[in-house]
């Protein structure tokens, strides 16, 4: 195992890297000047020249990244252009606030989408089944900004039984439980998506293998319903669904930044929404780089988690 995981890290290094570099070409050319943004429109074209040298942005874009490159392997990510904080202490509080909130939509559309899922399989194409894929495929198809406003109307607004918005840390006056209470909207709101997906998958992936020859021998030979999942079906059926799963983190990862507008939970979209509208270059960087190598990470355990449930794919 130790070697699959060696060559898996080794494999994703080049994609890191065309990764970083796709980042800072799209940050650089987005429209909109650095220096009018920090200056102003009133300010002189001789100011921003001087804000630009000071800068480095009138530097080619190679010198910039390489520079930029060269700092972030140190653990350099610069300093913040709107408020002069070291990025890291800005990115790194909001990074893990996004952490707990997609780990925790990521939980919920694991049991939702698992549980519905395998139930919908084993009663396939009765009341329950037709319900219960109809519920999914609407909650997966709805926006999650406009499932997120919904959620806060009924159920923060016109019941009261959760916060509007924010969130408490665990070291907070709230505690634990003020942070659960605020994390309950918004997981709902990023989670529904993926956990429809998930369902689907699962549901297909059960009816495939309840199909195959095997399943259908062990069951003439009297195989309790219990041992046949257990045994036969389950463990067949979960490679690709845990694959479906593990990709579905990009999608959580997006549709968290868009929720935690939404709600005002302070995590690296709403960083990223104020960074976009002062065009602080470095916040940005270093935001989406961390996005980027969090969705790596996931690839590889998956990767990891698929290896051990099949031995064969160690030898990939």
């Amino acid at each position: 195992m130790g070697a699959f995981l060696a060559k898996r890290f080794l494999g994703v290094l080049p994609v890191i890297f065309g990764v970083s570099i796709v980042i800072f070409l799209l940050v650089q050319l987005a429209p909109g000047d650095t220096a009018t943004v920090l200056l102003g429109p009133q300010a002189t074209e001789a100011a921003k020249e001087e804000l630009r040298r000071a800068l480095g942005l009138d530097r080619p874009l190679a010198v910039q990244y390489f520079q930029w490159l060269g700092r972030v392997l140190t653990g350099d990510f610069g300093t913040s252009i709107a408020t002069q904080i070291p990025v890291l202490d800005l990115v790194l509080p909001r990074f893990v606030n996004t952490l707990i909130l997609t780990a925790a939509s990521l939980l919920l559309a694991i049991v939702l989408g698992y549980g519905i899922g395998f139930f919908t399989a084993l009663r396939a194409n009765s009341l329950f089944d037709r319900i219960a894929t109809s519920c999914m495929l609407m909650a997966g198809s709805a926006p999650p900004f406009w499932l997120g406003l919904v959620l806060v109307l009924v159920f923060a607004i016109d019941l009261g039984w959760f916060p509007v918005s924010g969130m408490e840390d665990f070291a907070g006056d709230g505690g634990t439980m003020d942070l659960l209470h605020h994390l309950v909207l918004p997981a709902v709101t990023t989670a529904l998506g993926p956990a429809a997906i998930i369902a689907r998958i699962v549901r297909s992936g059960i009816l495939d293998v309840l199909g195959r020859a095997h399943v259908r021998v062990a069951r003439s030979k009297g195989l309790q319903r219990r041992d046949l999942l257990r045994r036969h079906v389950i463990l067949n059926a979960l490679p690709p669904i845990v694959t479906i799963t593990g990709l579905q983190l990009g999608y959580l990862l997006g549709g968290a930044l868009l929720t935690e507008v939404v709600f005002a939970w302070p995590g690296l979209g709403s960083l990223l929404y104020d960074s976009i509208t002062a065009r602080d270059l470095p916040v940005l960087q270093a935001a989406t780089l961390l996005i980027a190598l969090a969705f790596v990470l996931a690839n590889i355990a998956v990767d990891a988690i698929n290896a051990m449930l099949d031995p064969r794919l160690r030898e990939i």
